[in-house]
């Protein structure tokens, strides 16, 4: 097979059928489809990986060089046996890949962020940036599909939250959706989002695809890395001002993380309702300190981040990981105390309930209800 991709022919089925069906006479049927499943896994698939990328509940595979393969379950990461012989084998893995994602990962290019066929989320760096071998990190969407009954029934919210999050979409709100990482932030957006109204079109800008949604009309803008040479590179800034010219009903920012707030402050300033992202934050009441330091990059003051925050969005949904779950921790909503802004909590979860807080009278005002 090797001898084959030298040659310059790419890998593909048809070729790993080939190499496997040539000692058909010596092997046996049965040798024969293991050494294909064998081959398949080594040149087309992730090699080693491949039997925890197909255990339906892991979401995270991290490969630390020769150190270790560690996965997240959603109790935490846990250590699996699988090893590899040597560095070259992790960096083989690597490459390909990165290959299957239509990115190159070489010492000009040794990092790499893209997407596999099936929806995998890739990141893979090579040395000396790492230590002794390359490592990758796979993120698997094993959540893609549900929507916010589906969610309800995983224990994500109660029906008090199904109403409200219901509400939010059809009241046109803009919202961000925060939390930490593999706290459940892009399943729950994409939940939201298959509840808008199918007239209605969306724009999704990513930097990376990742979100799925389930809905008649959507438009996707996707980053570019900049090549070999350093040119050529399309910012999420840049994809924010073009969307705004394709006419969307609902904007929506996959991850906000970076100097394109701006852009997306603007936006939902002019008219553009219903818009809506996600962003990391430890807990809800850091959302606001978060956008001040993201406003900071994009060389806005943090007065102006406020004024731009206050009018743009209304209502924060946090989530977080609890018992193996990724929940909603609490819906607040933006408002000024003693000067500043703030979020203010509207529904707070205690035990498997969310409970009204301060907060709920305006937001109950923000979607329109008496």
């Amino acid at each position: 097979m090797w001898e084959q991709i030298r040659a310059g022919r790419s890998p593909d089925d048809a070729g790993v059928s080939q190499v496997a069906e040539a000692d058909r006479a010596v092997l046996g049927d049965g040798h024969v489809a293991r050494l294909r499943a064998q081959l398949h896994s080594d040149v087309l698939g992730a090699g080693p990986l491949e039997v925890l990328l197909a255990d339906p509940t892991v979401t995270d595979v991290l490969v630390n060089g020769l150190d270790g393969v560690w996965v997240d379950c959603g109790r935490g990461l846990e250590r699996r046996e699988v090893t590899f012989t040597d560095a070259a084998q992790v960096r083989r893995l690597a490459v390909r890949l990165a290959t299957l994602a239509n990115r190159r990962l070489d010492e000009s290019s040794p990092f790499v962020d893209g997407l596999l066929p099936g929806g995998i989320r890739l990141h893979a760096v090579l040395p000396p940036l790492v230590e002794s071998a390359a490592h990758v990190s796979l993120r698997i969407p094993r959540d893609d599909g549900l929507d916010l009954s589906g969610l309800q029934e995983r224990g994500a919210f109660d029906e008090n939250g199904l109403g409200v999050l219901s509400e939010l979409v059809s009241a046109r709100v803009a919202f961000v959706v925060s939390g930490g990482t593999g706290s459940g932030k892009t399943t729950l957006l994409g939940a939201l989002l298959r509840q808008v109204p199918a007239h209605e079109r969306i724009v999704i800008v990513e930097d990376v695809r990742e979100l799925r949604v389930d809905h008649p009309h959507v438009v996707r803008l996707e980053g570019r890395s900049a090549n070999v040479e350093g040119s050529g590179e399309i910012a999420l800034p840049v994809l924010v001002r073009q969307s705004l010219r394709m006419r969307p009903d609902r904007l929506v920012v996959g991850e906000v993380r970076g100097a394109e707030v701006r852009e997306l402050l603007t936006a939902l300033n002019t008219g553009h309702e219903g818009g809506c992202g996600t962003i990391h934050a430890n807990t809800s009441a850091d959302v606001v300190a978060r956008f001040e330091a993201l406003g900071a990059l994009a060389g806005m003051a943090a007065p102006a981040v406020h004024s731009q925050l206050a009018s743009a969005v209304s209502v924060v949904i946090h989530l977080r990981r609890a018992g193996g779950r990724r929940v909603v921790q609490e819906i607040g909503v933006l408002a000024r105390a003693a000067g500043r802004l703030q979020v203010r909590p509207a529904l707070v979860r205690a035990g498997d309930r969310l409970e009204r807080a301060d907060g709920w009278a305006q937001l109950r005002t923000i979607l329109g209800a008496s």
